[in-house]
């Protein structure tokens, strides 16, 4: 018996009047999901919990049943560790996103209008880390630009430890006992990085950042990318935002000990990657997003059938529909839900045999196109398979799920366990 577990990026949605107020994923045409659900258990989950919009790492750090509240999570050294980079426990890591700024110092654009190629912000990269040097304290640094508009720093003190106790200087994301959580009615201003401890490690971090963010923006801030970029018309990525400082890489159980199974995890972009290191999960090569959803849906199958025989478990995280609930555009994320049913699912369905299968299906959080962010909304929840009694509901919706026999999950760590004890029932 084999557990294909899939993550559905920012599935979850709230009802739009253009849509008939429906969900993107209830406008959407999604027979693979819906024969899915008809076949087995549904339900809701708030995959943090009640009242917390979560980040996608810390979302999915509970999901694959860590509690993130006692594993002191940070995404930063999670975020760098994925991309390749040497972190070290008293290094201070931090996620970052190039992103536009006028002279006074407001956000026009956190993103960049997401039209930053990886390509320039790989030129980009290599500009700051040859001409900005940090002097305010005896430090270096490693900036890297990791897909599109996103990167991650590592700090490295000359002198003793760093810390992540500090504010956030992309204001959108605030620290909530410890967790990075989405601020709400944040004001779009660069703002400086603040101790939350009253020691010289907080405060050296904090006075880094600030130092990294201000030399970093001069240096981008007259780059010929951006100078070429501003006379075409595009924004300009003249500024790196810091958010989700850490000094310490959490320390996860092995996952594949703790259940006594083989977990094999399909994820690309490098928080998810740094989380599947961390848990002890078989990493399967897989490309950056490559904009083209069929191909790219179509590749994570094939890999999927490749590896079948190998492993129990399969974690798949399928970024696609995240992006455009954070843009608003709710059509386009109603035609990558259709995309990921037709090009994932309606490929894998006809070559595996859901008798020998337990199929779960959720997202990591709701990402609303109303509020262009991270909700605490509760995202559907099914759990498929021959062996899974189903429970009358039609398709997989939030409303639909919602009559499940599954009710709601509370907490996104119950879900693992769950999923454990189903799969060694159905031996």
């Amino acid at each position: 018996m084999k557990l294909i577990y899939v993550v559905i990026d920012g599935l979850g949605d709230r009802p739009i009047q253009e849509l008939g107020d429906k969900t993107p994923l209830e406008a959407a045409e999604t027979p693979n999901m819906d024969t899915l659900a008809k076949k087995g258990k549904t339900g809701l989950m708030y995959t943090v919990g009640k009242g917390i919009a979560p980040e996608s790492d810390v979302a999915v750090i509970s999901i694959l049943g860590y509690d993130p509240f006692k594993c002191h999570v940070a995404r930063g050294p999670i975020e760098a560790l994925g991309s390749g980079l040497d972190v070290k426990n008293g290094d201070l890591a931090l996620r970052c996103n190039f992103a536009t700024i006028d002279q006074s110092g407001r956000i026009l654009d956190r993103r960049v209008g997401r039209s930053l190629t990886t390509e320039e912000a790989k030129i980009l990269a290599q500009a700051v880390n040859a001409q900005v040097r940090l002097e305010s304290h005896p430090a270096e640094f490693e900036f890297k630009n990791t897909f599109g508009h996103r990167g991650v720093l590592v700090i490295r003190s000359k002198t003793g430890p760093l810390s992540g106790e500090i504010t956030n200087t992309d204001p959108a994301y605030e620290r909530v006992k410890g967790l990075g959580v989405v601020k709400v009615g944040a004001e779009m201003t660069l703002v400086n990085s603040e101790p939350l401890e009253d020691d010289e490690a907080a405060k050296t971090s904090a006075e880094l950042v600030n130092e990294f963010v201000q030399k970093s923006h001069i240096v981008l801030e007259r780059h010929i990318v951006n100078r070429k970029r501003s006379a075409e018309g595009k924004p300009s990525a003249n500024v790196i935002l810091t958010r989700d400082g850490g000094s310490n890489l959490p320390d996860f159980f092995n996952i594949n000990r703790k259940y006594g199974v083989r977990f094999s995890c399909f994820v690309d972009m490098p928080v998810e990657r740094g989380i599947a290191r961390l848990a002890g999960m078989q990493m399967v090569d897989l490309p950056l997003p490559s904009g083209n959803y069929e191909a790219d849906f179509s590749l994570r199958v094939k890999k999927l059938l490749e590896s079948f025989a190998d492993f129990d478990c399969f974690y798949i995280h399928i970024k696609g529909p995240d992006e455009p609930g954070h843009d608003g555009d709710f059509e386009l994320k109603t035609r990558l839900i259709e995309s990921v049913d037709g090009h994932f699912f309606g490929k894998l369905l006809p070559k595996i045999s859901l008798s020998d299968c337990i199929m779960c299906l959720t997202a990591d959080h709701a990402t609303p196109c109303k509020l262009k962010a991270h909700s605490d909304d509760p995202v559907p929840l099914l759990i498929s398979g021959d062996k899974v009694p189903g429970d009358g509901v039609k398709r997989f919706s939030e409303t639909e799920c919602r009559r499940g026999s599954l009710g709601t999950l509370e907490r996104g760590t119950l879900l693992m366990p769950m999923l454990m004890k189903i799969l060694k029932e159905t031996l």
